[in-house]
């Protein structure tokens, strides 16, 4: 017998991951792998961006209220997750804007990637799910979730490195959400467009020159089967989601016929694997799933 396989998504907020990954996550929970969503902070600062739940009482509370819309979604997706105790640093509405004492993206690096080394060594992932460098998009938080979960990755297998923090696990594998590609959106515009439905997609493409796409896409997991799945998920964050904004407008059933996978970046990898892949495990066999075997 061996263990079984484990994947780490680390998000920055909650609801960041029922909008990145989450039907690959509800694809690899239903085939037997043990799930970890990481979540660095508590989404404190985060706007309401639903309507209907723009209420003083929710504002009043808006932490508490996101720790349930995040279990709610936890439950969904059949996830394990946890918070790692900083503060939502919040979207300067530009670059001068000082951003708030104490929160998570002024940390320190070491600061900042101590509780996930914890997290890593606790849970010991053969892989883990981050953004790119870029953040996917420039938050201060995504950013710099980008930068410890690369500093785990690099230092959890490291004895000599965060003392304290529990036994080295080397993960094997690392990979940035590669969701927002101008190929998936031109798809799902022409699709649209196609059947007379109207598109939302065409100002994105038109301005898309201004974000280049950085990372090349090296992974396409197979996951329709879970957008319904993924869109639980994503409603169950009630607060930063409106039911009839941007993420419903493409119906799921043309999105699982036109773009059926979600995409990644393999940013680093200690095992041997062919590019392009479709599966996140692939080049870790089964002796590498051992708790014994990929501590390196």
């Amino acid at each position: 017998m061996t263990a079984p396989l484990r994947l780490m998504a680390v998000h920055a907020h909650p609801d960041d991951e029922s909008s990145k990954g989450a039907a690959t996550m509800a694809r690899y929970v239903a085939e037997g792998v043990d799930v970890l969503v990481c979540t660095l902070t508590g989404g404190e600062r985060g706007s309401i961006l639903n309507p209907k739940m723009d209420r003083p009482e929710i504002l009043a509370n808006i932490a508490e209220v996101r720790r349930q819309e995040m279990e709610r979604a936890r439950e969904i997706l059949g996830v394990r997750q946890q918070f790692l105790g900083f503060v939502d640093s919040g979207l300067p509405e530009n670059e001068d804007e000082e951003l708030p004492e104490g929160c998570f993206a002024v940390q320190p690096l070491q600061v900042a990637a101590a509780p996930l080394v914890a997290a890593v060594r606790e849970f010991r992932p053969h892989v883990i799910l981050t953004y790119d460098d870029d953040g996917g998009y420039p938050h201060p938080d995504h950013i710099m979730t980008n930068r410890v979960s690369v500093e785990a990755f690099e230092a959890a297998g490291d004895p000599d490195r965060y003392p304290g923090t529990g036994d080295p696990w080397q993960p094997l594998k690392l990979y940035y959400h590669m969701g927002f590609t101008k190929e998936r959106f031109e798809a799902l515009h022409e699709a649209m467009t196609e059947r007379g439905m109207g598109s939302p997609y065409a100002e994105w493409i038109s301005r898309w020159e201004d974000r280049p796409q950085k990372w090349e896409v090296t992974t396409r997991v197979q996951c329709a089967d879970y957008f319904d799945v993924r869109d639980r998920a994503l409603l169950a964050h009630a607060t930063q989601v409106d039911p009839d904004g941007f993420w419903f407008v493409c119906p799921t059933d043309l999105q699982a016929e036109v773009w059926p996978t979600e995409d990644y970046h393999l940013a680093r990898s200690l095992v041997d694997t062919e590019l392009p892949e479709s599966d996140l495990f692939e080049g870790i066999h089964a002796a590498d799933t051992a708790d014994t075997a990929a501590c390196r």
